[in-house]
């Protein structure tokens, strides 16, 4: 009954033991089992303390990739869990909840992408890594913010190209390589609800600070920045120049590894549009706890799985991207 419970709600749901050190048990944990904990920039804090390797989606699909672990848990949504188990199909693949979605996979949904597909023959299929499997395997290759531009301008200029699903990162790749990709209409709820008004606020009220902002932004904040880049590059920026202020234009997961790795300089989250939510936040992102990265790992449960047949289609465009990436030196 209790396993059904679980099956339910998409985790496990026991109680963990009243003064358990739990930091202490999931390597115990992680030890005992060859599992390695991979996670977002974007989950809480303490999962990217514990965590193995903390990365952008590109860094956690080529860690995947290489891992001789024989467990490997993904602290992030669904999606990444997926692209491991593509990628590992011989690993347990565990997601510590089965629920945490992405609001920009699911703004593609695999039968209306398909029948768009069909709507326009002949092009050369573009997929953001955050979508599902399944629209995966209907992909030439995929990309993700860290390498998107350098994929796209792989390309012939010429190239008839469908990118999707995410509207405001292909609109801002067309710009920048003069290209006229067909975009698919779909974003991410987080990057679009950052406000122009109170990004330009925090500009005139720290006139120092640079703004750094994620793709997946609306154009007209991203006009605002003074760094476009995947979460991987802002940090990168942050750590390797000197200004000592930034105003920070994505999911705000990231401000845990900047001022771990920046403990001199000054972080400020942007805004979002309302003032009733803190729609700066991935709520899919935070539904990773300890409580539930322990359990998984004691219970090895939710394990993601993905049909073999759309797996066999889906590491293609994948392994393309790696093998593109690599050899750009990305």
């Amino acid at each position: 009954m209790v396993r059904k419970e679980w099956e339910e709600k998409g985790f496990v749901d026991e109680p963990v033991e009243s003064g358990l050190d739990l930091k202490v048990e999931i390597r115990k944990l992680c030890r005992q089992k060859n599992a390695v904990i991979m996670a977002h920039y974007y989950t809480n804090g303490e999962i990217q303390e514990l965590a193995d390797f903390v990365g952008d989606s590109l860094a956690l699909a080529q860690k995947a990739a290489k891992t001789t672990a024989d467990i490997i848990v993904m602290c992030g949504v669904h999606f990444m869990g997926e692209t491991a188990k593509i990628l590992c199909p011989e690993k347990k693949v565990l997601i510590p909840d089965a629920n945490a979605s992405c609001s920009l996979a699911e703004s593609c949904p695999t039968t209306e992408f398909s029948r768009f597909l069909k709507e326009h023959p002949g092009y050369t299929v573009i997929s953001y890594v955050n979508t599902t499997a399944a629209t995966k395997a209907m992909t030439d290759v995929v990309v993700t913010s860290g390498n998107a531009r350098q994929i796209v301008e792989s390309f012939p200029k010429d190239e008839k190209i469908i990118f999707g699903p995410d509207r405001n990162l292909g609109r801002y790749i067309n710009t920048i390589t003069g290209r006229n990709m067909l975009l698919w209409d779909g974003a991410c709820h987080v990057h679009e609800q950052f406000s122009v008004e109170k990004i330009k606020a925090l500009k005139a009220a720290h006139p120092q600070a640079k703004v750094l902002v994620h793709p997946e932004c609306k154009e007209e904040v991203a006009g605002l920045a003074d760094v476009v880049g995947s979460t991987a590059v802002l940090l990168k920026y942050a750590v390797n120049h000197e200004e000592k202020e930034f105003i920070v234009v994505t999911e705000s997961g990231i401000l845990h590894e900047m001022r771990k790795s920046c403990p001199d300089k000054t972080f400020i989250p942007a805004p979002p549009e309302s003032d009733a939510c803190a729609c700066n936040e991935c709520k899919d992102m935070k539904m990773v706890t300890l409580e539930k990265l322990y359990n998984t790992l004691k219970y090895e449960w939710p394990e993601v799985k993905v049909d073999a047949g759309i797996a066999e289609k889906a590491v293609r465009p994948i392994h393309r991207m790696l093998e593109i990436s690599e050899k750009l030196g990305l």
